[in-house]
C-alpha cells in the first residue's frame, strides 16, 4: 500500500498592510508557494489574540504563522510589538504545559514590498511543519 504524502494544514494570520500585501504580490507574480497556508487577513498582527492561535491548533492546524510589518514600520505604531510579546507568551505557555508546539508556531516580519521573502517564509515554514508531521494536539485533545 502506498503511503500518502503529508500535506500540512497551516493557518496564516497576515497583517493587511504588509504581510497580506506581500502574499498577494507573491501570488500575482506567480512565485512558487505551497498551497498549505490558509490565509486569515487581519488588520494588524498585534490584533491576533492568542486564543485564535490555540483555536487554530485545536481545530486541526498543523502549524500557525503570524506575519506582520517589521518593527518600527507598523501602521498602528506598536501593533507588531504587541504581537511579539504575545508570541513569546504563547511559546512560554506551550513549554510550560509540555506541548510540543513551539516549532509549529512562527512569527515573521514581512514588508509589503517583500513578496519573495513571504514566499521564502511560507516555503520554509511548510517544510519544517512537514518534517514534524501531523499535529499531536489533535490526537491528544480528541481521543
Amino acid at each position: 500500500m502506498e503511503e500518502q504524502e503529508f500535506i500540512p494544514k497551516i493557518v496564516g494570520f497576515l497583517c493587511n498592510w504588509c504581510a497580506y500585501t506581500a502574499a498577494d504580490t507573491a501570488g500575482v507574480s506567480r512565485l512558487q508557494m505551497p498551497p498549505s497556508i490558509m490565509v486569515v487577513r487581519v488588520m494588524c498582527s498585534g490584533r491576533v489574540d492568542p486564543l485564535f492561535v490555540l483555536s487554530a491548533f485545536l481545530r486541526g492546524a498543523d502549524g500557525v504563522l503570524v506575519a506582520g510589518c517589521w518593527p518600527g514600520q507598523c501602521h498602528y505604531q506598536k501593533g507588531n510589538l504587541h504581537a511579539r510579546r504575545r508570541a513569546a507568551m504563547l511559546k512560554s505557555i506551550f513549554e510550560t504545559l509540555g506541548l510540543e508546539m513551539t516549532d509549529r508556531f512562527r512569527l515573521s516580519w514581512v514588508s509589503a514590498s517583500e513578496a519573495p521573502r513571504f514566499a521564502e517564509v511560507a516555503r520554509g515554514f511548510t517544510k519544517e511543519v512537514e518534517q514534524l508531521g501531523p499535529s499531536p494536539i489533535w490526537d491528544e485533545a480528541f481521543l
